[in-house]
């Protein structure tokens, strides 16, 4: 028990999840219970609509929990400054925000502003750190290229190179393969994976490619209409967990294979 409490990096307790309003709060989810470990690549997944981006939001201390609590290196989120946070958990989003003018080194570099002065020079240190984020990443061919020059797939990359330059134990990406061809959503994926392994890092990820994660993931958040499951994907096939998380008159979850098929 004593290795599971070191090995827990962010846990979640009676969370409930939503919107808060003058008249009543909107409730997306509640008595959401899990904790994750250390150095695991971990899926949040569900139908659309679900609340998984909520969730996510919630996670990462942009949108306040309606109740319960989150605990990020056994401190409570809420008790956690910005700039101690950004030196803990770094962020993927769907939308990006970032001006693509600049040279995916640039972008690359705004990673160490955590740990930089206030005009942003880097040290030796940060430059180390800064190149071998886009050596985990392969992508230190194009460090001099323009962000608007690359395709949907390398940029992904770079923003997660982004993350890793940020240096922090847990990195959080929304929905990291969307507008990604089926290869590129397996190849960043197992990207994502590789890291967790090399780096010691926990990456979580939200994710409609279901069979991907299954095949990959050390871990699953799987949302579903009244409850949020976490376990390892065998586990969480042999619970059934994946056959009633969709209607069964369109497709159903096969077993044998781990995967979703199409209901003839």
């Amino acid at each position: 028990m004593e290795d599971k409490f070191q090995n827990l990096i962010l846990k979640a307790e009676n969370l409930s999840i939503g919107y808060k309003a003058k008249k009543a709060d909107k409730v997306v989810a509640s008595n959401i219970n899990f904790e994750l470990e250390k150095g695991q690549l971990i899926g949040l997944v569900g139908p659309n609509g679900i609340g998984k981006s909520t969730l996510l939001r919630t996670l990462i201390k942009v949108q306040p929990a309606l109740s319960g609590s989150i605990l990020l290196n056994n401190k409570e989120l809420k008790n956690i400054s910005t700039s101690g946070l950004a030196k803990q958990l770094s962020i993927v989003l769907t939308e990006q925000l970032i001006s693509k003018n600049l040279s995916v080194y640039e972008l690359v570099a705004l990673g160490r502003h955590p740990y930089t002065n206030w005009v942003g020079n880097l040290t030796d240190k940060d430059i180390t750190i800064v190149n071998t984020s886009l050596n985990q990443v392969n992508i230190s061919d194009l460090k001099y290229k323009k962000c608007y020059e690359l395709s949907d797939g390398q940029f992904q990359k770079v923003m997660i190179a982004r993350a890793l330059a940020q240096d922090t134990d847990v990195i959080v990406l929304d929905e990291p393969t969307t507008h990604l061809d089926m290869y590129h959503k397996a190849y960043i994926l197992k990207l994502l994976k590789k890291l967790t392994e090399e780096t010691g890092k926990t990456i979580l990820f939200s994710s409609h490619e279901i069979d991907l994660a299954i095949q990959l993931c050390d871990t699953m958040l799987v949302m579903k209409e009244n409850e949020v499951v976490c376990d390892q994907p065998c586990r969480l096939i042999s619970n059934g967990v994946f056959k009633t998380l969709f209607p069964k008159d369109l497709i159903s979850f096969d077993d044998t294979t781990g995967s979703f098929r199409v209901t003839k």
